[in-house]
């Protein structure tokens, strides 16, 4: 089995030790670096784009592995007017943590904690049968439930279909008559606003349209209507409505298929990074790890990274590229839980070769500096960038820089 070469320029590694972040102190073994000046600079950007409608961020599944509560702060500082999350237990811990902004969590089970929600002020997702459970609870916490009623448009998820939605809406306004709820918004979801090319997007706005249309004659008057997400913000105006709710797109990650973030103003905001922990010559014909289905062409060095799917990376991701001293080199060999190996070539340790023991290894940031993206590392294991950086681990710590606007960034459009 053979590998792509390794690529980038050649850059000698530095005897002086690793670099400290002045915000952060010194480089740790392993960590996802979040820079959440990008977190704000995708924030604002997105909400040029969808203005007049307000920015939605979505935090869920822990803001896509980068930390819910500090990119839930970042976020209303750039101007984002709503959170949302997918859970309730999600947006509880957002109020825990004193996050007061408006917040909508739109999926639920028979045990979700409806009056808690309801006792917090979050927003509640109703697609139908939860609207009885919502009541009570609204009931027993004499305060009356924000809902937004969902539709179901085409995606075939949650949201009521169209033959139960004069119903739904007919039944909501009576509760709301009774001052148990009110009816916040109208929102649905799009199925491949990713492929701006697909006809399905069209259908799915107009049968929104439709059901704006039916709940207008009911009498509801939505605080916000909803139905674009970070595609569709991206490229499809008529979409916006009031309200946008963009989710990878403030992380700085593209989604559409051949074009980079950079192309649509955005910047990746995280890094995943560690030290190369063990650095060796092998023979020609040395296997490497599980299954030895890769072996060396010649005398070589291997390099060991400690980090493994147990740390997110997938294990299906041989290939995917790690940037060490200037160079990128393909991961060899199965990933394993722990770590996986890169060969490094004839470096000629034993022989007097410098070794990279020590050295940085970058997995996947921004690649500015032609090093590997989200997307390289998608692309090896044969998913898309929300998987890659959602997936990476709580084992991996999460290191915040920018946490605090410069005066710069402050002045930026």
């Amino acid at each position: 089995m053979t590998y792509p070469a390794a690529t980038g320029d050649f850059r000698p590694l530095s005897d002086a030790a690793p670099e400290s972040d002045a915000a952060s102190g010194p480089v740790a073994e392993r960590s996802a670096v979040i820079d959440l000046a990008a977190i704000r600079h995708n924030v604002r950007h997105l909400a040029a784009v969808a203005s007049p409608a307000q920015v939605m961020a979505v935090v869920k599944a822990d803001a896509y592995g980068h930390g819910a509560v500090p990119v839930a702060r970042a976020a209303l500082e750039a101007g984002a007017g709503w959170l949302g999350v997918a859970h309730i237990s999600e947006a509880l811990a957002l109020r825990a943590a004193g996050i007061e902004a408006p917040l909508l969590a739109w999926l639920h089970t028979p045990d979700s904690n409806f009056g808690a929600a309801v006792a917090a002020g979050i927003d509640i997702g109703c697609s139908g049968w939860e609207l009885d459970r919502i009541v009570l609870a609204a009931r027993e916490q004499e305060r009356p439930a924000r809902i937004h009623l969902k539709v179901d448009t085409g995606l075939g998820r949650n949201g009521a279909t169209m033959d139960a939605w004069d119903s739904l809406v007919g039944e909501a306004m009576e509760y709301q008559d009774e001052g148990l709820l009110r009816v916040v918004g109208i929102f649905s979801h799009l199925a491949v606003a990713d492929e701006p090319d697909r006809p399905e997007t069209d259908e799915q706005l107009a049968v929104f349209r439709e059901a704006l249309a039916i709940a207008a004659d009911a009498g509801v008057d939505p605080e916000v209507r909803h139905l674009a997400n970070t595609p569709a913000t991206l490229s499809r105006p008529d979409t916006h409505f009031d309200l946008v709710r963009v989710g990878l797109g403030i992380y700085g990650l593209s989604p559409f298929e051949g074009q980079a973030p950079a192309e649509l103003g955005l910047r990746p905001a995280m890094t995943v990074r560690t030290l190369v922990s063990h650095c060796k010559d092998v023979p020609a014909g040395q296997g490497v790890s599980y299954g030895l289905n890769y072996r060396t062409g010649g005398a070589s060095t291997l390099g060991l990274i400690p980090l493994g799917y147990a740390d997110g990376v997938p294990r299906v991701a041989t290939g995917g590229p790690v940037r060490v001293d200037g160079r990128n080199y393909p991961v060899v060999g199965r990933i394993a839980m722990d770590q996986m190996v890169i060969d490094l070539g004839p470096r000629g340790v034993s022989a007097g070769g410098r070794s990279l023991l020590g050295a940085e290894a970058v997995l996947f940031g921004d690649g500015s500096d032609g090093g590997p993206t989200a997307e390289d590392w998608a692309r090896a294991a044969g998913t898309n960038n929300y998987e890659i950086v959602t997936r990476i681990s709580p084992r991996v710590p999460r290191r915040y820089i920018h946490e605090q606007a410069a005066a710069a960034e402050r002045s930026e459009p």
